[in-house]
């Protein structure tokens, strides 16, 4: 975590969960009092969707009260629903492959929180398994020491003024280690569980959540080797590049390997691992920097959330625009999905640019 931190003012996005709660005791450990904002974002029947935000309200309220800071409730729920829903809606139109959380750090946590309300602090505090270095007189984001938990990958398209004001306290820890300091201070979220739904929207199924807003579009299911049609889909957009699991089409194993949005069309692969499942190289664009304008040839990276690091090479072919030359085959490579750049030791990441294949 960053140096002397006694003459910031700090906020701190307490969502209720362990790692926010975290966060505060460690701050508060410092000698430090941040004003703690828990962001209220939710669909508008919060019933039908399951939502836990009442609890997570209770959870924030008790961390906030145990170590003297201020709460207060942020309503970012226009801004998600525009800007966030808007974007992996069009998206998965389109039949690319979207990151709900992705643009959710960019456009609400360091978006609209700080239109708000963070504009008034120097630093914007949250529970991410990341950290800061200040490199060669330049803010970087560099990895967090647990591989699996490390989520450098959802903060990769924040902005450089973003980056500037982020403060991640706990990013030096293992997450193993954050539960042990959560049950030893006795902490109220200090059992509960990590969220697996889309970013702030709890229990949301992605599914349920893209059926909410584009309904269903039924179209063929195609095996790609032979054109023979197997069975029908309920929408391309329940389906990515790579998916091996819940296609519900027998005679497998099927992997959703290409999408024809035009003419409806998911075409798949049978059988273990097939080859078009996978792809060594692809062009990238859009390529967004964090912290410097520039790549080096040989990187590592990373298409989804897993601990695993790709080494590649990068070949410039336009402004912002790379071919990615990796050194191994990659699975489920799929358009629209975030390519996130990283030095060849996996500590500093450079950014992201969106895959186009």
């Amino acid at each position: 975590m960053e140096g002397n931190l006694a003459d910031k003012k700090i906020a701190v996005l307490l969502s209720g969960g362990v790692d926010s709660s975290v966060v505060v005791w460690e701050l508060a450990s410092r000698g430090l009092r941040p004003d703690c904002f828990y962001i209220k974002i939710g669909p508008e029947e919060e019933t039908e969707w399951d939502c836990s935000s009442e609890e997570d309200m209770e959870m924030a309220t008790a961390v906030a009260a145990r170590y003297g800071c201020r709460l207060e409730v942020v309503d970012c729920h226009r801004e998600y629903w525009d800007r966030v829903t808007r974007y992996t809606m069009d998206k998965v139109r389109a039949g690319l492959t979207p990151n709900p959380d992705v643009m959710c750090n960019r456009m609400i946590k360091f978006g609209a929180f700080d239109e708000k309300r963070g504009h008034g602090y120097d630093l914007i505090a949250t529970g991410h398994y990341a950290r800061t270095e200040i490199i060669d007189g330049r803010k970087w984001l560099t990895t967090s020491p647990d591989p699996v938990k490390d989520q450098t990958d959802f903060l990769a398209q924040i902005y450089d003024w973003q980056l500037k004001k982020a403060l991640f306290p706990i990013g030096h820890y293992m997450k193993d280690e954050v539960r042990q300091i959560a049950e030893r201070e006795h902490l109220a979220s200090a059992r509960r569980k990590d969220s697996q739904g889309i970013c702030f929207l709890g229990k949301i199924n992605y599914n349920d959540y893209l059926r909410r807003y584009l309904g269903e579009q039924p179209g063929d299911v195609v095996e790609l080797e032979t054109g023979r049609r197997i069975g029908r889909h309920r929408g391309l957009w329940f389906h990515t590049i790579g998916q091996r699991h819940g296609l519900g089409f027998g005679g497998g194993p099927w992997y959703a390997v290409k999408k024809d949005v035009a003419a409806n069309v998911l075409y798949v692969s049978h059988g273990f691992e097939p080859l078009t499942a996978y792809k060594r190289d692809f062009p990238i664009r859009d390529f967004h920097f964090l912290t410097v304008g520039e790549l080096p040839e040989k990187v590592t990276f990373k298409i989804r959330h897993t601990p695993e690091y790709h080494p590649a090479t990068l070949e410039r072919t336009a402004p912002g625009c790379y071919n990615v030359h990796a050194e191994e085959l990659i699975q489920g490579v799929a358009p629209g999905q975030f390519c996130v750049v990283y030095d060849d030791r996996h500590h500093r990441c450079y950014g992201s640019g969106e895959i186009t294949c």
